[in-house]
């Protein structure tokens, strides 16, 4: 009996043939979170806010970046989690979301992650249900879970305001 008969019909599938998306992984409070590497503009360290009056409590405000104004979106705020301590900067990961330039501000950065699809599950009745309304799904991770964000569902504010 040689290896490949233990082993099975797996063996002779390249890595080429599993299918797989990249993510730039982020924590936020802790949580681990994900966005596909492709919809990911930039990653900065901490930066100037201005503040826009009236915004909503989840628009930490705007940034100059190279230029373009960018609106920076508090990520603790619009998870519904305790805000960060005084005097704690954030990142920002930058996002294009119909031609326009958005900053998550998000605790810290991680390292990117090619996971399998066939590994990528749908969001959990459990999760959160703010959460749930953001997230395109999770996946299980040895140790930690990670919740895929929608972007298109975080930066929709009309949604969340009618939930």
């Amino acid at each position: 009996m040689s290896a490949t008969d233990i082993v099975g019909s797996d063996a002779h599938r390249s890595a080429e043939d599993i299918e797989s998306t990249d993510f730039i992984t982020m924590t936020i409070a802790d949580q681990l979170f994900g966005l596909p590497v492709l919809s990911v503009q930039d990653v900065l360290g901490p930066q100037i806010i201005a503040h826009i009056p009236l915004a909503p409590p989840e628009v930490a405000g705007s940034l100059n970046l190279r230029g373009r104004i960018v609106t920076a979106i508090d990520m603790r705020m619009r998870l519904g989690l305790e805000p960060r301590d005084e005097g704690e900067r954030g990142m920002s990961v930058v996002v294009d979301h119909q031609g326009e330039l958005y900053s998550l501000i998000i605790d810290t950065v991680g390292e990117v992650l090619s996971l399998p699809e066939e590994r990528f599950e749908r969001t959990p009745p459990t999760l959160n249900a703010l959460w749930r309304q953001m997230a395109a799904g999770i996946y299980r991770l040895d140790e930690r879970l990670l919740v895929v964000l929608d972007i298109d569902h975080v930066l929709d504010f009309h949604t969340a305001a009618a939930a």
